[in-house]
Protein backbone atom coordinates (compact mmCIF):
# COMPACT_ATOMS: atom_id res chain seq x y z
CA UNK A 1 0.00 0.00 0.00
CA UNK A 2 1.50 3.55 -0.89
CA UNK A 3 1.29 6.74 1.59
CA UNK A 4 -1.12 8.14 -0.46
CA UNK A 5 -3.70 4.85 -0.48
CA UNK A 6 -2.75 5.07 3.29
CA UNK A 7 -4.09 9.10 3.88
CA UNK A 8 -6.65 7.40 2.02
CA UNK A 9 -7.48 4.87 3.82
CA UNK A 10 -7.21 7.18 7.04
CA UNK A 11 -9.29 9.75 5.65
CA UNK A 12 -12.52 7.20 5.02
CA UNK A 13 -12.21 5.83 8.24
CA UNK A 14 -12.44 9.16 9.74
CA UNK A 15 -15.01 9.88 7.25
CA UNK A 16 -17.16 7.13 8.61
CA UNK A 17 -16.45 7.91 12.09
CA UNK A 18 -18.30 11.57 11.39
CA UNK A 19 -21.58 9.68 9.45
CA UNK A 20 -22.10 6.79 11.98
CA UNK A 21 -21.55 9.88 14.86
CA UNK A 22 -25.51 9.08 16.19
CA UNK A 23 -24.57 5.09 16.93
CA UNK A 24 -21.78 6.72 19.47
CA UNK A 25 -24.78 7.87 21.61
CA UNK A 26 -25.60 4.44 23.30
CA UNK A 27 -22.59 4.86 26.04
CA UNK A 28 -22.42 1.63 28.70
CA UNK A 29 -22.55 2.00 32.61
CA UNK A 30 -21.12 -0.35 35.10
CA UNK A 31 -18.57 -0.62 37.78
CA UNK A 32 -15.69 0.39 35.36
CA UNK A 33 -17.00 3.56 34.60
CA UNK A 34 -18.60 4.59 31.15
CA UNK A 35 -17.83 3.31 27.79
CA UNK A 36 -18.65 3.54 24.20
CA UNK A 37 -18.23 0.09 23.38
CA UNK A 38 -16.50 -1.21 20.43
CA UNK A 39 -16.06 2.33 19.58
CA UNK A 40 -13.65 2.95 22.51
CA UNK A 41 -11.27 0.98 21.09
CA UNK A 42 -10.76 2.75 17.82
CA UNK A 43 -9.07 5.52 18.58
CA UNK A 44 -5.63 3.81 19.79
CA UNK A 45 -6.29 0.82 17.13
CA UNK A 46 -6.24 3.48 14.63
CA UNK A 47 -3.28 5.00 15.69
CA UNK A 48 -1.13 2.20 16.65
CA UNK A 49 -2.10 0.21 12.98
CA UNK A 50 -1.04 3.55 11.50
CA UNK A 51 2.42 3.69 13.32
CA UNK A 52 3.11 0.65 11.80
CA UNK A 53 1.88 0.87 8.41
CA UNK A 54 3.05 4.64 7.73
CA UNK A 55 6.29 4.92 10.48
CA UNK A 56 4.93 8.05 10.98
CA UNK A 57 3.90 8.67 14.76
CA UNK A 58 3.07 12.30 14.90
CA UNK A 59 0.33 12.15 12.37
CA UNK A 60 -0.86 8.76 13.66
CA UNK A 61 -1.50 9.84 17.57
CA UNK A 62 -3.24 13.13 15.87
CA UNK A 63 -5.72 10.81 13.95
CA UNK A 64 -6.22 8.89 16.88
CA UNK A 65 -6.85 11.95 18.64
CA UNK A 66 -9.40 13.63 16.56
CA UNK A 67 -11.17 10.47 16.58
CA UNK A 68 -11.80 10.46 20.16
CA UNK A 69 -13.06 13.67 20.26
CA UNK A 70 -15.78 12.58 17.50
CA UNK A 71 -16.69 9.66 19.33
CA UNK A 72 -16.87 11.64 22.79
CA UNK A 73 -18.75 14.67 21.51
CA UNK A 74 -16.38 16.77 22.31
CA UNK A 75 -15.22 18.41 18.90
CA UNK A 76 -13.03 20.91 19.96
CA UNK A 77 -10.10 18.40 20.87
CA UNK A 78 -7.62 21.25 21.36
CA UNK A 79 -9.74 22.79 24.43
CA UNK A 80 -11.07 19.92 25.66
CA UNK A 81 -8.19 17.31 25.66
CA UNK A 82 -4.77 19.43 23.84
CA UNK A 83 -4.44 21.98 26.20
CA UNK A 84 -5.77 20.11 29.16
CA UNK A 85 -3.02 17.29 28.38
CA UNK A 86 -0.18 19.49 27.92
CA UNK A 87 -0.50 21.65 30.51
CA UNK A 88 -0.56 19.07 32.88
CA UNK A 89 2.11 18.51 35.84
CA UNK A 90 2.96 15.60 34.41
CA UNK A 91 3.56 16.42 30.95
CA UNK A 92 5.22 19.81 32.08
CA UNK A 93 7.96 17.52 34.57
CA UNK A 94 8.51 15.52 31.04
CA UNK A 95 9.41 18.46 29.23
CA UNK A 96 10.76 20.85 31.63
CA UNK A 97 13.19 17.82 33.16
CA UNK A 98 13.39 14.83 30.90
CA UNK A 99 13.59 16.34 27.85
CA UNK A 100 14.84 20.33 27.86
CA UNK A 101 17.19 19.20 30.57
CA UNK A 102 18.52 15.80 28.68
CA UNK A 103 18.67 17.80 25.74
CA UNK A 104 20.47 20.41 27.14
CA UNK A 105 22.53 18.32 28.83
CA UNK A 106 23.72 16.44 25.86
CA UNK A 107 24.14 19.76 24.28
CA UNK A 108 26.68 20.79 26.33
CA UNK A 109 28.20 17.80 25.96
CA UNK A 110 28.64 18.33 22.28
CA UNK A 111 30.67 21.80 23.65
CA UNK A 112 32.82 19.79 26.08
CA UNK A 113 33.15 16.45 24.22
CA UNK A 114 32.75 15.14 28.12
CA UNK A 115 30.39 11.98 27.04
CA UNK A 116 32.83 10.99 24.05
CA UNK A 117 35.94 11.22 26.34
CA UNK A 118 33.99 8.75 28.94
CA UNK A 119 33.19 6.75 26.08
CA UNK A 120 36.89 6.22 24.75
CA UNK A 121 38.08 5.87 28.45
CA UNK A 122 35.22 3.38 29.71
CA UNK A 123 36.56 1.34 25.76
CA UNK A 124 40.01 1.78 27.40
CA UNK A 125 39.38 0.62 31.11
CA UNK A 126 35.98 -1.10 30.97
CA UNK A 127 34.14 -2.43 28.24
CA UNK A 128 36.47 -4.71 25.82
CA UNK A 129 33.88 -4.71 22.93
CA UNK A 130 30.24 -4.95 21.60
CA UNK A 131 29.52 -7.37 23.59
CA UNK A 132 30.44 -5.98 26.89
CA UNK A 133 29.12 -2.00 26.34
CA UNK A 134 25.69 -4.05 26.04
CA UNK A 135 26.29 -5.75 29.13
CA UNK A 136 27.46 -2.29 31.29
CA UNK A 137 24.54 -0.96 29.12
CA UNK A 138 22.53 -3.97 31.11
CA UNK A 139 23.71 -3.16 34.41
CA UNK A 140 22.79 0.65 33.92
CA UNK A 141 19.00 -0.07 33.51
CA UNK A 142 19.56 -2.24 36.83
CA UNK A 143 22.06 -0.12 38.90
CA UNK A 144 18.59 2.63 37.67
CA UNK A 145 15.89 0.81 38.77
CA UNK A 146 13.74 3.04 40.09
CA UNK A 147 10.65 3.21 37.36
CA UNK A 148 10.16 3.89 33.65
CA UNK A 149 10.54 7.30 33.13
CA UNK A 150 13.67 7.72 35.37
CA UNK A 151 15.55 4.55 34.57
CA UNK A 152 14.95 5.37 30.89
CA UNK A 153 16.80 8.86 30.86
CA UNK A 154 19.53 7.98 33.14
CA UNK A 155 20.51 4.68 32.02
CA UNK A 156 20.01 5.40 28.11
CA UNK A 157 21.76 8.73 28.83
CA UNK A 158 24.96 7.05 30.29
CA UNK A 159 25.18 4.12 28.31
CA UNK A 160 24.59 5.66 24.68
CA UNK A 161 28.27 7.24 24.01
CA UNK A 162 29.66 3.74 25.63
CA UNK A 163 27.97 2.04 23.03
CA UNK A 164 28.03 3.99 19.93
CA UNK A 165 31.84 4.06 20.44
CA UNK A 166 31.68 0.16 20.70
CA UNK A 167 29.36 0.08 17.51
CA UNK A 168 26.36 -1.22 18.86
CA UNK A 169 23.31 -0.68 16.84
CA UNK A 170 20.89 1.78 18.50
CA UNK A 171 17.54 -0.77 18.15
CA UNK A 172 19.51 -3.51 20.42
CA UNK A 173 20.74 -0.47 23.20
CA UNK A 174 17.05 0.58 22.90
CA UNK A 175 15.62 -2.57 23.82
CA UNK A 176 18.21 -3.38 26.59
CA UNK A 177 17.23 0.17 28.43
CA UNK A 178 14.02 -0.59 28.03
CA UNK A 179 13.81 -4.20 28.91
CA UNK A 180 15.95 -2.96 32.47
CA UNK A 181 13.70 -0.37 33.51
CA UNK A 182 9.87 -0.64 34.70
CA UNK A 183 10.63 -4.83 34.56
CA UNK A 184 13.48 -4.05 36.64
CA UNK A 185 11.16 -1.86 38.99
CA UNK A 186 8.59 -4.32 39.48
CA UNK A 187 11.38 -7.47 40.57
CA UNK A 188 12.86 -4.73 42.93
CA UNK A 189 10.73 -2.77 44.01
CA UNK A 190 12.30 -0.38 46.49
CA UNK A 191 10.70 2.83 45.15
CA UNK A 192 7.11 4.11 45.10
CA UNK A 193 5.70 1.78 43.15
CA UNK A 194 4.88 -0.57 46.14
CA UNK A 195 2.54 2.39 47.78
CA UNK A 196 0.61 3.05 44.70
CA UNK A 197 -0.28 -0.51 44.13
CA UNK A 198 -0.88 -1.06 47.60
CA UNK A 199 -3.30 1.70 47.51
CA UNK A 200 -4.91 0.39 44.28
CA UNK A 201 -5.80 -2.95 45.90
CA UNK A 202 -6.65 -2.47 49.74
CA UNK A 203 -9.87 -3.18 50.65
CA UNK A 204 -10.38 -4.81 46.83
CA UNK A 205 -10.71 -8.84 49.27
CA UNK A 206 -10.24 -9.99 52.48
CA UNK A 207 -6.69 -10.70 51.54
CA UNK A 208 -5.85 -7.05 50.92
CA UNK A 209 -7.37 -6.02 54.62
CA UNK A 210 -5.45 -3.21 55.25
CA UNK A 211 -2.73 -0.58 53.62
CA UNK A 212 0.42 -2.43 54.83
CA UNK A 213 -0.37 -5.85 54.03
CA UNK A 214 -1.32 -4.42 50.52
CA UNK A 215 1.71 -2.92 49.72
CA UNK A 216 4.00 -6.03 51.13
CA UNK A 217 2.16 -7.62 47.79
CA UNK A 218 4.19 -6.59 45.15
CA UNK A 219 7.38 -8.17 46.92
CA UNK A 220 5.27 -11.79 47.82
CA UNK A 221 4.35 -11.44 43.95
CA UNK A 222 8.59 -11.46 42.67
CA UNK A 223 9.00 -15.32 42.44
CA UNK A 224 5.71 -15.29 40.15
CA UNK A 225 5.95 -11.67 38.05
CA UNK A 226 6.97 -14.38 35.11
CA UNK A 227 6.62 -11.67 32.88
CA UNK A 228 9.32 -9.07 33.88
CA UNK A 229 11.61 -12.34 35.19
CA UNK A 230 11.94 -13.84 31.22
CA UNK A 231 12.37 -9.64 30.59
CA UNK A 232 15.37 -9.27 32.12
CA UNK A 233 16.57 -12.78 31.71
CA UNK A 234 16.39 -12.00 27.93
CA UNK A 235 17.87 -8.93 28.47
CA UNK A 236 20.71 -10.55 30.10
CA UNK A 237 21.30 -13.13 27.59
CA UNK A 238 20.65 -10.60 24.88
CA UNK A 239 23.44 -8.63 25.76
CA UNK A 240 25.94 -11.64 25.76
CA UNK A 241 24.04 -13.09 22.27
CA UNK A 242 23.23 -16.03 23.79
CA UNK A 243 19.95 -15.85 23.09
CA UNK A 244 19.12 -18.58 20.06
CA UNK A 245 16.13 -16.13 18.80
CA UNK A 246 16.29 -12.35 18.29
CA UNK A 247 13.24 -11.87 15.73
CA UNK A 248 14.37 -10.66 12.10
CA UNK A 249 14.08 -7.30 12.45
CA UNK A 250 16.37 -7.11 15.07
CA UNK A 251 18.95 -9.59 13.85
CA UNK A 252 18.72 -7.70 10.55
CA UNK A 253 20.01 -4.53 13.01
CA UNK A 254 22.73 -6.94 14.71
CA UNK A 255 23.83 -8.19 10.95
CA UNK A 256 23.76 -4.19 9.40
CA UNK A 257 26.22 -2.89 12.53
CA UNK A 258 28.52 -6.03 12.06
CA UNK A 259 29.04 -5.43 8.31
CA UNK A 260 28.08 -1.70 8.02
CA UNK A 261 29.18 -0.08 11.16
CA UNK A 262 25.68 2.35 10.87
CA UNK A 263 24.22 2.01 14.14
CA UNK A 264 20.58 3.46 12.51
CA UNK A 265 19.19 1.85 9.06
CA UNK A 266 18.88 3.39 6.23
CA UNK A 267 16.12 6.13 6.26
CA UNK A 268 15.55 5.99 9.99
CA UNK A 269 14.50 8.85 11.91
CA UNK A 270 16.20 9.05 15.31
CA UNK A 271 14.52 10.96 17.68
CA UNK A 272 17.36 12.98 18.66
CA UNK A 273 18.57 15.33 16.44
CA UNK A 274 21.49 15.54 14.53
CA UNK A 275 22.43 18.58 17.26
CA UNK A 276 23.07 16.16 19.75
CA UNK A 277 25.44 13.78 18.20
CA UNK A 278 27.86 16.30 15.99
CA UNK A 279 30.59 17.42 17.90
CA UNK A 280 31.90 21.31 18.14
CA UNK A 281 34.37 21.76 20.73
CA UNK A 282 36.43 25.03 20.72
CA UNK A 283 39.64 24.74 19.70
CA UNK A 284 41.54 25.72 22.99
CA UNK A 285 39.21 23.81 24.98
CA UNK A 286 40.50 20.11 26.29
CA UNK A 287 38.08 17.59 27.56
CA UNK A 288 38.19 15.57 30.29
CA UNK A 289 36.27 12.47 31.67
CA UNK A 290 35.25 14.88 34.59
CA UNK A 291 33.27 17.07 31.63
CA UNK A 292 30.41 13.49 32.00
CA UNK A 293 31.46 12.18 35.31
CA UNK A 294 30.66 15.10 37.40
CA UNK A 295 27.08 15.67 35.64
CA UNK A 296 26.33 12.31 36.12
CA UNK A 297 27.91 11.65 39.48
CA UNK A 298 25.68 14.96 40.32
CA UNK A 299 22.65 13.34 38.76
CA UNK A 300 22.38 10.10 40.66
CA UNK A 301 23.60 10.85 44.13
CA UNK A 302 20.98 13.39 44.13
CA UNK A 303 18.32 11.28 42.66
CA UNK A 304 18.82 8.02 44.20
CA UNK A 305 21.00 9.21 47.31
CA UNK A 306 17.91 10.65 49.05
CA UNK A 307 15.95 7.87 48.12
CA UNK A 308 18.40 5.03 50.03
CA UNK A 309 18.66 7.65 53.13
CA UNK A 310 14.80 8.34 53.30
CA UNK A 311 12.26 7.01 50.75
CA UNK A 312 12.16 9.96 48.85
CA UNK A 313 13.52 10.54 44.94
CA UNK A 314 14.77 13.92 44.00
CA UNK A 315 14.90 13.42 40.16
CA UNK A 316 13.39 16.91 38.84
CA UNK A 317 16.44 18.37 41.27
CA UNK A 318 19.00 16.52 39.95
CA UNK A 319 18.15 16.92 36.28
CA UNK A 320 18.71 20.67 36.79
CA UNK A 321 21.76 20.31 39.37
CA UNK A 322 23.46 17.97 36.78
CA UNK A 323 23.05 20.50 34.27
CA UNK A 324 23.92 23.53 36.13
CA UNK A 325 27.12 21.38 37.22
CA UNK A 326 28.30 21.04 33.62
CA UNK A 327 27.83 24.54 33.08
CA UNK A 328 30.03 25.74 35.81
CA UNK A 329 32.75 23.29 35.21
CA UNK A 330 32.85 24.53 31.60
CA UNK A 331 32.85 27.85 32.92
CA UNK A 332 35.48 27.44 35.26
CA UNK A 333 37.41 25.29 32.46
CA UNK A 334 37.57 28.48 30.37
CA UNK A 335 34.60 27.72 27.74
CA UNK A 336 32.87 30.99 26.90
CA UNK A 337 29.25 30.90 28.32
CA UNK A 338 27.96 31.86 24.82
CA UNK A 339 29.35 28.72 23.52
CA UNK A 340 27.62 26.99 26.61
CA UNK A 341 24.37 28.23 26.24
CA UNK A 342 24.68 27.70 22.49
CA UNK A 343 25.27 24.41 23.19
CA UNK A 344 22.69 24.06 25.71
CA UNK A 345 19.91 25.47 22.94
CA UNK A 346 21.05 22.84 20.08
CA UNK A 347 20.22 20.14 22.98
CA UNK A 348 16.80 21.82 23.26
CA UNK A 349 16.34 22.09 19.79
CA UNK A 350 17.39 18.48 19.76
CA UNK A 351 15.01 16.80 21.75
CA UNK A 352 11.42 18.67 20.19
CA UNK A 353 10.37 15.96 18.03
CA UNK A 354 10.11 13.55 21.08
CA UNK A 355 8.22 16.75 23.34
CA UNK A 356 6.01 16.77 20.15
CA UNK A 357 5.16 12.69 20.54
CA UNK A 358 5.12 12.51 24.60
CA UNK A 359 2.51 15.34 24.32
CA UNK A 360 0.47 14.06 21.64
CA UNK A 361 0.78 10.61 23.74
CA UNK A 362 -0.30 12.10 26.75
CA UNK A 363 -3.07 13.50 25.28
CA UNK A 364 -4.29 10.08 23.73
CA UNK A 365 -4.08 8.12 26.93
CA UNK A 366 -6.61 11.67 28.16
CA UNK A 367 -8.53 10.53 24.97
CA UNK A 368 -8.63 7.15 26.23
CA UNK A 369 -9.50 7.40 29.46
CA UNK A 370 -12.36 10.01 28.34
CA UNK A 371 -14.12 7.61 25.69
CA UNK A 372 -13.65 4.47 28.46
CA UNK A 373 -10.78 2.25 26.34
CA UNK A 374 -9.91 -0.06 29.15
CA UNK A 375 -13.26 -0.07 31.01
CA UNK A 376 -14.86 -1.44 27.46
CA UNK A 377 -11.82 -4.35 27.41
CA UNK A 378 -12.55 -5.26 31.23
CA UNK A 379 -16.68 -5.18 30.54
CA UNK A 380 -16.47 -7.32 27.57
CA UNK A 381 -13.53 -10.02 28.86
CA UNK A 382 -14.52 -10.44 32.51
CA UNK A 383 -17.75 -12.66 32.10
CA UNK A 384 -15.89 -14.95 29.40
CA UNK A 385 -12.87 -15.71 32.23
CA UNK A 386 -12.57 -19.62 33.04
CA UNK A 387 -11.01 -19.96 36.38
CA UNK A 388 -7.86 -22.04 34.81
CA UNK A 389 -7.04 -19.30 32.45
CA UNK A 390 -8.18 -16.20 34.52
CA UNK A 391 -4.06 -15.35 35.63
CA UNK A 392 -3.05 -15.88 31.68
CA UNK A 393 -6.45 -13.58 30.60
CA UNK A 394 -5.81 -11.23 33.35
CA UNK A 395 -1.90 -11.21 31.60
CA UNK A 396 -3.30 -10.84 28.07
CA UNK A 397 -6.02 -8.30 29.01
CA UNK A 398 -3.70 -5.88 30.54
CA UNK A 399 -1.24 -5.99 28.01
CA UNK A 400 -4.00 -5.03 25.51
CA UNK A 401 -4.81 -2.34 27.67
CA UNK A 402 -1.15 -0.92 28.38
CA UNK A 403 -0.64 -0.97 24.58
CA UNK A 404 -3.37 0.80 23.76
CA UNK A 405 -2.96 3.52 26.05
CA UNK A 406 0.56 3.48 26.86
CA UNK A 407 0.55 3.09 30.30
CA UNK A 408 1.15 0.99 33.25
CA UNK A 409 0.16 3.17 36.00
CA UNK A 410 -3.25 3.57 34.46
CA UNK A 411 -3.75 0.25 33.74
CA UNK A 412 -2.72 -0.57 37.47
CA UNK A 413 -5.97 2.29 38.28
CA UNK A 414 -8.15 0.27 36.21
CA UNK A 415 -7.84 -3.21 36.22
CA UNK A 416 -6.52 -3.72 39.77
CA UNK A 417 -10.05 -3.17 41.34
CA UNK A 418 -12.19 -5.21 39.45
CA UNK A 419 -9.16 -8.12 39.03
CA UNK A 420 -8.46 -8.59 42.24
CA UNK A 421 -12.19 -9.01 43.73
CA UNK A 422 -13.12 -10.88 40.56
CA UNK A 423 -10.56 -13.60 41.25
CA UNK A 424 -10.97 -13.80 45.24
CA UNK A 425 -14.50 -14.50 43.87
CA UNK A 426 -13.34 -17.00 41.69
CA UNK A 427 -10.85 -18.85 44.02
CA UNK A 428 -10.29 -17.05 47.63
CA UNK A 429 -6.78 -19.29 47.69
CA UNK A 430 -4.01 -17.20 48.81
CA UNK A 431 -1.85 -18.31 46.20
CA UNK A 432 -4.44 -18.18 43.30
CA UNK A 433 -5.17 -14.83 44.66
CA UNK A 434 -1.07 -14.19 44.07
CA UNK A 435 -0.85 -15.62 40.43
CA UNK A 436 -3.93 -12.93 39.23
CA UNK A 437 -1.85 -10.03 41.36
CA UNK A 438 1.56 -10.90 39.51
CA UNK A 439 -0.10 -11.33 35.93
CA UNK A 440 -1.84 -7.89 36.04
CA UNK A 441 1.69 -6.59 37.32
CA UNK A 442 3.47 -7.85 34.68
CA UNK A 443 1.20 -7.64 31.47
CA UNK A 444 0.41 -4.13 32.24
CA UNK A 445 4.29 -3.48 32.28
CA UNK A 446 4.58 -5.64 28.81
CA UNK A 447 2.02 -3.07 27.38
CA UNK A 448 4.17 0.24 28.73
CA UNK A 449 7.32 -1.14 27.63
CA UNK A 450 6.20 -2.06 23.95
CA UNK A 451 3.45 0.27 23.01
CA UNK A 452 4.22 3.28 20.62
CA UNK A 453 2.26 5.65 22.27
CA UNK A 454 4.07 5.07 26.04
CA UNK A 455 6.20 7.65 27.44
CA UNK A 456 9.09 4.86 28.47
CA UNK A 457 9.15 3.52 24.89
CA UNK A 458 9.91 7.22 23.44
CA UNK A 459 11.81 8.19 26.44
CA UNK A 460 14.31 4.91 25.75
CA UNK A 461 14.40 6.27 21.71
CA UNK A 462 15.06 9.41 22.64
CA UNK A 463 17.74 8.76 25.37
CA UNK A 464 19.52 6.36 22.64
CA UNK A 465 19.05 8.10 19.52
CA UNK A 466 17.13 5.45 17.85
CA UNK A 467 14.20 5.97 15.58
CA UNK A 468 10.79 5.02 17.68
CA UNK A 469 9.08 2.49 15.64
CA UNK A 470 12.17 0.94 14.90
CA UNK A 471 12.57 0.57 18.56
CA UNK A 472 9.02 -0.67 18.56
CA UNK A 473 9.34 -3.82 16.02
CA UNK A 474 12.68 -5.03 17.38
CA UNK A 475 11.33 -5.40 20.50
CA UNK A 476 8.35 -6.44 20.33
CA UNK A 477 9.10 -9.89 19.24
CA UNK A 478 10.91 -10.68 22.11
CA UNK A 479 8.99 -9.16 24.95
CA UNK A 480 6.00 -10.76 23.91
CA UNK A 481 7.93 -14.49 23.92
CA UNK A 482 8.45 -13.29 27.57
CA UNK A 483 4.83 -12.53 28.00
CA UNK A 484 4.00 -15.88 26.04
CA UNK A 485 6.35 -17.96 28.41
CA UNK A 486 4.46 -16.31 31.15
CA UNK A 487 1.02 -16.80 30.21
CA UNK A 488 2.32 -20.62 29.82
CA UNK A 489 3.18 -20.63 33.52
CA UNK A 490 0.51 -19.09 35.13
CA UNK A 491 -1.92 -21.59 33.38
CA UNK A 492 0.26 -24.78 34.31
CA UNK A 493 0.06 -23.03 38.09
CA UNK A 494 -3.47 -22.16 38.02
CA UNK A 495 -4.68 -25.81 37.25
CA UNK A 496 -3.04 -27.20 40.69
CA UNK A 497 -5.20 -24.42 42.75
CA UNK A 498 -8.69 -24.73 40.91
Amino acid sequence: MSKNMKWIAAFLVLSGFILLREQTSLIHFNETGKDFGWWSLLPALITIVLCFLTREVISSLFLGIVLGGIISGHYNIIQYFLIPSIGSPKYGEILLVYLWSLGGLIGIWTRTGGAQYFAELAGRKIVRGPKSAKFFAFLLGILFHQGGTVSTILAGSTAKPITDAQGVSHEEVSYIIDSTASPVATLLPFNVWPIYIGGLVVGTSPLFANLDVSKTYLFKAIPFNFYAIFAILFTLLFSFEKLPWYGKKMKAAMDRVKATGKLDRDGAKPLMARELTTLQIPPDYRPSAWDFLLPIGVLLSVSIGPYILYGKLHVSEAFVLAVLTSIFLALFKGMRLKTIMEGFVDGCKGVTIGAIILGLAVTLGAVSKEIGTANFLIRTTSSLINPIFMPAIFLFVTMVIAFSTGTSWGTYAVVFPIAMPLAYAVNPDPFYNLLCFSAVTGGSVYGDQCSPISDTTILSSLATGTDLMDHVTTQLPLATVAAGIGAVLYTVLAIFVV
